[in-house]
């Protein structure tokens, strides 16, 4: 683990790290928020996980979530979105497949398998050296993002019970077995078998009887990709069917991107460290 930058950031520190992954077998590159009162004491984290196309750097430059965290005393957590390199797989001509696109399962299928093994980096990998490595309290954390990252913060939060204090998501993918996006990178990345999706899909873990837990989801009702890859009323289906309760905050007007996201982490951030606090 290298700490490759620092800024300094409302009394603490923005840091990125390099790493060498077992998981995925490649250099992972990370981002941690380490708010003023980890100079003193460990502290509980938030890990966000962020969408397509995204890295690290999105979040950390354009969400504002940075301030409530120093206000609120965690630690935020911000992985890449897949592994990267050269000898990494790749569909370069397109955006929602390889590099860039790793959806967050750990892929079973032929050249993917190699490297894209997302699921198993966010969920053990990377915690652990985290917790080893910086001032975080150890098992004491929460997981939220963005698209694809709120689909992988679901599913991280469904398939692993008591290892999340909370979870919440801004416009996830809620159904992937059923959306383009996910049809499309869950036959390259798991085989052709349907069944085997539904390992990583909430609305299906929801309805094979995973347990339900502190969950918040906010939904623009302006986002363009609403009704063709998000699905959001299949997972609040499911969870009424189990009698999960499901805050699902339908905001008028906002779309899909960072400006909506950048409203509300405020408000996620503080029902996070509410979560963390007990």
């Amino acid at each position: 683990m290298k700490q490759i930058e620092s800024i300094k950031e409302f009394g603490g520190w923005l840091n990125r790290y390099q790493h060498g992954s077992e998981s995925c077998r490649c250099d992972m590159t990370f981002s941690v928020y380490l708010p003023p009162r980890a100079a003193t004491e460990k502290v509980p984290a938030v890990y966000w996980l962020s969408g397509l196309t995204c890295t690290d750097d999105n979040v950390r430059t354009k969400a504002g979530a940075q301030r409530y965290a120093a206000e609120l005393g965690i630690a935020l957590v911000m992985p890449d979105t897949s592994p990267r390199g050269d000898e990494v797989a790749d569909e370069p001509e397109r955006y929602d497949l390889g590099q860039g696109a790793g959806f967050y399962v750990t892929a079973t299928q032929s050249p993917w398998s190699q490297h894209y093994r997302m699921y198993d980096y966010v969920t053990r990998e990377l915690p652990a050296l985290i917790e080893a490595e910086l001032p975080v309290i150890p098992g004491v954390k929460s997981i939220t993002g963005h698209s694809m990252g709120g689909h992988g913060a679901l599913i991280c939060a469904l398939k692993e019970p008591g290892a999340y204090r909370s979870v919440s998501a801004f416009s996830p993918i809620c159904h992937p077995t059923v959306c383009g996006w996910g049809e499309g990178c869950f036959s390259a990345y798991l085989g052709k078998d349907i069944e085997t999706w539904k390992a990583y899909d909430a609305t299906e873990l929801i309805k094979a009887g995973a347990s339900g837990m502190p969950l918040l989801i906010d939904q623009g009702t302006g986002d363009e990709f609403l009704a063709d890859q998000l699905y959001p009323a299949d997972l609040q289906a499911a969870c009424e069917k189990r009698g999960i309760p499901l805050p699902l905050r339908m905001q008028e007007g906002y779309d899909h991107s960072y400006h909506f996201i950048a409203t509300f982490i405020g408000e996620h951030l503080a029902y996070h460290a509410t979560a963390l606090r007990k």
